[in-house]
């Protein structure tokens, strides 16, 4: 097991009751969090013990298989306890017999070859397999030590860099990697701790590397890939279709705004169910927001023409605006062209925690936008976001919330990917670790907030919630059967809706329509 599976999922089970009783303070809490438990002033006596027994492991093959007997656990709850019991067992072990011509019956002279040795007992062949088997147990084991290790190593530079003590950290920087060396950085804790000791190393010694941040192009070739790996995405977009789709309904005249087209994947379906609709299509109109092409080329206008193919293609009535900016903030309600005739919907899918930084004692590019989309009355926004919070102003927090969070989208991704899509996918997630671990100020976009803060912002910026019907959450669940990996699962959550592995949610949608003004005779909103 990998030690951040515990980990991420501990949320779950902290409620559970335990047969050991021992004072909380007691415990580490990092370790407690992976599901180990070592009191912290026994922290270094463990440390030692682990190194004696990784010493005894690799310069004592012959007694290997010993080692590995049925007591070797992969998860052992107490680790002091359970390093103890190794090396009892350890030093308890006799060493195989040097001279193998005392076990005549285990050989035989071939008749060909006087004198050659060569094995035929098939028993002999299965004791050979049953070792290969102990021996892997065995560093299985040590790979989950050494992962412990890391996490710690790794919380620790986190803290030295948060206190100024680059000294420290540079110094734990070559501790970690020459434990990553003896570590499968190919999938598990040893990939997700290389993109960290990565993403650490790059803010202190090149925190404005330009190669932190991407072009438009590379983004979207990545968030394709994306959509395509997991479910995530598509979760995103098939959850604001069904708002949307029931937000529109008995309406001729539609406007979607969506603030990240990126290759305008989430729109083909709704034209479809548009199509579909009971009565005949409505007239669509999609305004698509996107940063610039660095070649010139109007990549807006072709999506845009793609798109009115399709709509054409199933007799539904179509118009595409393209609107490119770098920034969500640099947009201006009078680019949308947007007529009081029509029924609006604003889409913002993983886009709105790009707006929480660069505020100012006046204002925040957050509450700017917040206060054009409630001008224009919208029938409904839907909002998609990450379920996670990196956007703490301490930087140790913020970290320690990062490598648990995307220990946990890891996980998600061996389970449902294969490649070269998941390649692109971890790529994809390797930026965001990077952003939100190295940069600082208005680099740092991604700032991630869980639904509960999202809650307070928005009802303070004038908006009220909207109960995401029981179709979506049918829609989401359908979703998942599309990918064989088992440990995704849909919550809803007081009208909204998350997808989560393994319980611990990592998405959240939601819906929300601008609240109507306090009367003006009653501008605290007093009813008579």
């Amino acid at each position: 097991m990998d030690p951040f599976d515990s980990a991420a999922s501990s949320g779950s089970s902290s409620g559970s009751s335990s047969s050991t009783v021992t004072k909380p303070q007691d415990i580490d809490g990092l370790l407690a969090g992976a599901g180990y438990k070592v009191r912290s002033s026994d922290l270094q006596h463990v440390a030692q013990r682990l190194e004696r027994l990784e010493s005894a492991m690799f310069n004592s093959s012959s007694e290997i298989s010993q080692l590995a007997s049925d007591a070797v656990h992969y998860n052992p709850s107490d680790i002091a306890s359970w390093v103890d019991s190794i090396l009892s067992e350890f030093n308890e072990t006799a060493s195989l017999p040097s001279d193998l011509s005392d076990f005549p019956d285990l050989f035989t002279v071939s008749n060909q070859t006087p004198g050659n040795v060569s094995w035929i007992d098939p028993c002999v062949a299965a004791q050979h397999q049953n070792l290969a088997q102990n021996q892997l147990t065995v560093v299985t084991a040590m790979e989950e030590d050494s992962g412990i290790k890391l996490v710690h190593m790794l919380v620790t530079c986190a803290d030295s860099i948060h206190r100024g003590d680059f000294p420290l950290a540079g110094s734990l920087f070559v501790e970690m990697q020459s434990l990553l060396s003896g570590i499968n950085t190919d999938c598990g804790i040893g990939k997700v701790a290389g993109h960290f000791i990565d993403a650490l190393t790059r803010r202190v010694f090149t925190p404005h590397d330009p190669t932190t941040t991407s072009t438009g192009y590379e983004n979207e070739l990545l968030y394709h890939h994306y959509y395509e790996a997991c479910p995530y995405l598509k979760f995103a977009h098939f959850t604001a279709n069904q708002a949307i789709l029931e937000a529109f309904d008995g309406h001729d005249c539609v406007h979607v705004i969506d603030f990240n087209l990126m290759h305008g994947l989430q729109w083909p379906a709704l034209i479809q169910a548009l199509a579909l609709r009971p009565g005949g299509p409505p007239l669509l109109r999609l305004t698509g927001i996107g940063p610039p092409s660095p070649d010139g080329r109007d990549s807006l206008r072709e999506i845009g023409l793609r798109l009115a193919e399709l709509a054409r293609s199933v007799n539904v009535r179509f118009a595409f605006r393209g609107v490119a900016a770098a920034r969500l903030e640099d947009v201006k309600p009078w680019m949308l062209q947007v007529s009081p005739k029509e029924t609006v919907a604003v889409n913002s899918v993983m886009q709105l925690h790009r707006l929480l930084g660069n505020n100012n004692q006046f204002s925040s590019p957050l509450e700017m936008v917040l206060g054009w989309i409630r001008s224009l009355k919208p029938k409904i926004m839907t909002v998609v976001e990450q379920e996670a919070d990196h956007n703490q102003t301490g930087f140790l927090e913020r970290f320690t919330e990062a490598l648990f969070y995307y220990s946990t989208m890891f996980d998600s991704l061996e389970a449902c990917c294969k490649m070269p899509e998941k390649a692109f996918a971890e790529m994809y997630l390797q930026r965001e670790i990077c952003n939100v671990v190295s940069c600082e100020g208005s680099a740092r976009v991604e700032r991630h907030e869980p639904l509960i803060k999202w809650r307070s912002r928005l009802h303070q910026a004038g908006f009220r919630a909207l109960h995401l019907g029981s179709n979506a959450f049918k829609q989401a669940s359908m979703l998942l059967t599309l990918f064989s990996a088992e440990g995704f699962s849909v919550e809803e959550n007081e009208g909204c809706l998350t997808l989560g592995w393994h319980s611990r949610p990592l998405l959240a949608a939601s819906a929300w329509q601008a609240a109507p003004p306090p009367d003006a005779n009653h501008p605290f909103g007093e009813t008579v």
